[in-house]
């Protein structure tokens, strides 16, 4: 007897395939894009105490991470107004995340349609039986087999994709909100003290 998957487990399998590729490429781009964010931020401020804006800019162009990019946003706009300031790093800060999410979205959707369509290769698994049921008089046993076996191999492989797809996702999303906490906190620090630079002159 030769049990065929049927073309919806050919599709969970490339969905699985896909959710992998995008798990370790989103996995190693947020560990690369995690520094220690106060030291950091207090590097930079020394830097801006000395007087010399540009070596600071110059330092967060050439570290390249969320962090520095919205440390370096505040200080393009160190001139600026406190609401500018604010409107400017919280715009950069948003776009970060965005770059941040790319990728996540379509993980989330593969964990959610799996399960969906391990069911769909079920129910066609069972229609196939009935089908071979009522167009044969005789039946025979490894047909029915054969059917009966698509439908519980889609509806397995579902599940088998959904759940670590599922944990997979939990795992990336837990580790980029410790990265939008640590620029938001960025974020205010920088802020806050050029804030406070520019009071006192």
């Amino acid at each position: 007897m030769t049990i065929s998957g049927g073309p919806v487990f050919w599709l969970l399998a490339t969905l699985a395939v896909a959710a992998v590729v995008i798990f370790f490429e989103r996995f190693f781009e947020l560990r690369r894009v995690q520094i220690d964010w106060q030291d950091f931020v207090k590097g930079v401020i020394n830097v801006l105490a000395s007087g010399n804006a540009d070596e600071a800019l110059a330092i967060c162009e050439d570290t390249a991470v969320p962090v520095a990019n919205v440390v370096a946003t505040a200080i393009r706009h160190r001139d600026a107004s406190a609401r500018v300031l604010r409107e400017a790093v919280d715009s950069q800060g948003r776009a970060e995340i965005g770059r941040l999410d790319r990728r996540l979205a379509a993980l989330a959707i593969i964990g959610q349609i799996a399960p969906l369509l391990g069911l769909l290769g079920t129910v066609v698994g069972f229609i196939k039986t009935v089908l071979i049921v009522n167009s044969q008089e005789l039946v025979a046993r490894a047909d029915l087999l054969n059917s009966s076996m698509e439908a519980l191999l889609a509806a397995a492989l579902g599940l088998g994709v959904a759940i670590p797809v599922a944990v997979m996702y939990g795992m990336l999303r837990v580790r980029m909100e410790r990265i939008v906490v640590e620029m938001e906190a960025a974020a205010s620090q920088i802020t806050g003290y050029i804030s406070t630079r520019e009071a006192k002159k």
